[in-house]
């Protein structure tokens, strides 16, 4: 993806006379353990984030150098977490729009106009446009992709530190083979979503 191709629907909306563009998405909606996190940020007209790509194509140390450069030059950025709990009460879904709503509405500056990476979020002032593979072709979805996974990332981290057994540092709460190995092994924890089936199978095993 060249910079031009990424940076234009920015420019086009600009044009329509929306001159401050927000792009929204999430990591962690297809993890059974830890929180959905969100993030929602508007770039600087005139600012070009050196290497911004979709998040899942940059190795972790790409992600963290974008992430200190979207943090420091966007115009506004924000990051909300739905916890496992609330994952399990309202449903995958439903909690993957809520994060994304939660972060449009939470930025310090409000945006004219939203992208989203592929699913529409209603309840918003502001006009909204759902886009497949948003984080592939709006360079503000992109940047909300980078803060959104390099945060999850960093929290999964951190939780490991609480729940060694889980290898969570490793694949950050999503359904590998080491991760379902760990919880047929040790049972689900207090981070787990039951909302998985996988994780609801193994409160039903016996640990030995």
């Amino acid at each position: 993806m060249t910079g031009r191709t990424l940076y234009s629907y920015e420019r086009s909306l600009r044009r329509g006379g929306f001159p401050l563009v927000a792009g929204t998405d999430e990591a962690g909606r297809g993890a059974c353990a830890g929180p959905l996190v969100a993030a929602a940020v508007i770039l600087r007209p005139s600012t070009r984030i050196e290497g911004l790509d979709d998040s899942k194509a940059l190795t972790a140390r790409q992600r963290d150098q974008v992430y200190d450069r979207i943090v420091a030059r966007s115009l506004a950025w924000t990051v909300v977490a739905v916890e496992p709990e609330e994952c399990d009460h309202l449903g995958m879904h439903r909690a993957n729009l809520a994060a994304l709503r939660r972060a449009v509405v939470r930025l310090e500056v409000a945006p004219d106009f939203v992208i989203s990476d592929g699913f529409a979020v209603d309840g918003l002032a502001v006009p909204t446009l759902a886009m497949w593979k948003g984080d592939q072709v709006a360079a503000c979805v992109a940047a909300a992709s980078v803060v959104a996974k390099v945060t999850r990332d960093r929290t999964m981290a951190d939780l490991h530190q609480r729940y060694p057994d889980y290898g969570f540092d490793i694949h950050k709460g999503y359904c590998t083979a080491l991760h379902q190995a760990r919880l047929l092994a040790h049972g689900p924890s207090a981070i787990h979503r039951q909302c998985f089936e996988n994780v609801r199978r193994t409160n039903k095993v016996e640990v030995l």
